[in-house]
């Protein structure tokens, strides 16, 4: 009989290094770049989901309008056509997330969150986009007992919100789909749906044509200036082989680069990794029931979400977020063995009944988050530029709803959507490197922990915390950090003394000793030993404005 790790190994030796969605025949046609000089009333940068929805809902609103739409690969080749295609009706990461940071707002969010998602689907029929949409519901499992509680506190907490949620116990989750792992489940009947996320961007963009919209294809957009001239002033964008002077700019751009400070500074993309099965046999299907079709996730704090698809494959993908230093974003970094054969050993491990299963398929995308998980949108260039980024893994659905808010903001008109604390406060800005890369692993360890301690988390990281363990990790006497690190002034508060002890390297304790905020300037004070017992090093941060 084969080892687990045989298993794994012959499912996935076939499997093609692309993502499935966009692997699939009935795509468009390449599209040109756009080369010399070009005019349009309004830029969108970015051909992915909220590029589209901007240009479509444009178009809606002044037929007239010249719209141009950029885009540094193909359309749908980011997040686009590289996600599960769930569409949840949350613009808030989920009811609970929401509570945490717009509590006065939240009755609102989920009113304009459930718009949104009924809007989406009716502009689906409207527009004769055919996404195999499905609308299954959701069943969230404990896969250990320690999570059995949360999942009743979750049904409780959309139960007081009128949404439909119903708690299974152990057997009757292992009836609703059959895994050996399950301990219980939440079943949540409404507000969330199933998509192929290609046919959804390809039809978007047929739709976006039919309207007038240009789209062009491999113009890397290098850059972003405001200009004045005779004829006004403007907003000058430039590429490789062309220059477009368009009077407003939708930024699209999502975990990609951002093009103006307030995006580099509050997302980053965090990298996330699938994998897709062949085809089930019948025999197969009946082995793991699942009749209902739900999109279905596990309820560990490092989750998997997994789906069946129109021609029953098992789309299985999540658990180990990952984040590279500097952004990274290069297309080298869709690939990662380690992640995929530690997920495939994960699906085998839930369905040990799929045996001999093999995966087709296997590929990565990065997930554009922000510090509260939720979208952030906001205006650069006084008012001539719009952006909506940070859906953090929701974007399919609440793409829609950011497109609608960044030309809200374009239009200077206040409206229900940009007067709400939702889009008027932007989430706390990561700190810059080499803070951000060791928080966010910080971070990521910490969660890890918390799942294999039962759910205990132990103190959070923070970006003092980080630069603690840089010190403690890598400064010399004579070379330490004394100023140019960027943060912002009201996300840093006077921090009681902690400790710390590093890894890999604990023979060294940074201990940071106190953060006092005075104005535009963050002392941190940090002594460092034993290997240094008594060595003092103060480190200044400088804060942005």
């Amino acid at each position: 009989m084969p080892s687990l790790d045989q298993l794994v190994a012959a499912a996935l030796a076939e499997s093609a290094p692309a993502p499935f969605w966009l692997d699939q025949p009935g795509g468009p046609d390449p599209g040109p770049p756009l080369t010399g000089l070009a005019t349009a009333d309004l830029a969108i940068v970015g051909a992915g989901f909220t590029g589209l929805w901007a240009a479509i809902q444009a178009k809606e609103d002044d037929p007239s309008a010249d719209v141009v739409v950029l885009d540094s690969g193909r359309v749908g080749i980011g997040a686009s056509g590289r996600n599960g295609g769930f569409v949840s009706a949350s613009l808030t990461h989920g009811l609970a997330n929401g509570l945490t940071h717009f509590p006065d707002e939240i009755h609102q969010l989920l009113t304009l969150g459930q718009q949104n998602f009924d809007g989406l689907f009716a502009d689906l029929d409207r527009f004769g986009i055919d996404a195999h949409a499905e609308h299954t519901g959701e069943l969230t499992f404990a896969t250990a007992p320690w999570q059995v509680p949360d999942l009743a506190d979750a049904s409780e907490l959309s139960a007081r919100f009128g949404e439909r949620a119903e708690l299974l116990d152990a057997d009757a989750a292992r009836v609703a789909v059959h895994s050996p792992t399950y301990h219980g489940a939440v079943r949540v009947h409404d507000g969330v749906a199933l998509v192929d996320p290609a046919r959804l961007v390809w039809g978007l963009l047929a739709t976006a044509e039919s309207f007038g919209v240009r789209i062009y294809e491999h113009t890397p957009v290098l850059g972003l200036d405001r200009e004045r001239s005779p004829a006004g002033e403007a907003m000058v964008i430039r590429a490789p082989h062309t220059t477009v002077r368009a009077r407003q700019v939708v930024l699209a751009t999502n975990a990609f680069p951002g093009l103006v400070p307030a995006i580099r500074a509050r997302v980053v993309p965090v990298w996330d990794y699938v994998l897709m099965t062949e085809p089930l046999s019948p025999a197969q299907l009946d082995s793991i029931g699942w009749q209902g079709r739900q999109g279905l996730a596990d309820a560990a704090n490092q989750f998997h979400y997994y789906r069946r698809t129109a021609d029953d494959r098992i789309l299985w993908g999540g658990y180990d977020a990952v984040y590279y230093r500097g952004n990274g974003i290069g297309a080298e970094l869709a690939q990662r063995s380690e992640t995929h054969h530690l997920l495939a050993r994960q699906f085998f491990e839930t369905f040990p009944q799929l045996e001999g299963l093999q995966f087709t398929h296997r590929w990565g995308g990065p997930i554009a988050t922000t510090t509260r998980f939720t979208l952030t949108a906001g205006t650069a260039h006084r008012g001539r530029v719009a952006y909506a980024v940070g859906y953090t893994g929701l974007g399919v659905g609440a793409s829609r709803f950011g497109a609608r808010v960044a030309l809200d903001l374009l239009s200077g008109q206040p409206t229900e959507r940009t007067r709400l604390r939702f889009v008027q406060r932007k989430p706390l800005p990561f700190p810059p490197e080499p803070i951000r890369s060791i928080g966010i692993n910080l971070t990521r360890r910490a969660i890890a922990s918390s799942d294999r301690h039962e759910g205990r988390r132990g103190p959070q990281p923070t970006p003092e915390t980080a630069l603690a363990v840089f010190l403690a990790e890598h400064a010399q006497p004579d070379s330490l950090p004394t100023d140019g690190y960027v943060a912002d002034p009201n996300a840093v508060e006077s921090i009681p003394p902690r400790s710390l002890a590093p890894e890999p390297s604990p023979t060294q304790v940074a201990n940071l000793t106190s953060v006092h905020r005075s104005g535009g300037r963050v002392d941190v004070v940090v002594s460092i030993g034993p290997a240094n017992p008594g060595w003092l090093v103060q480190t200044v941060i400088a804060c942005a404005s």
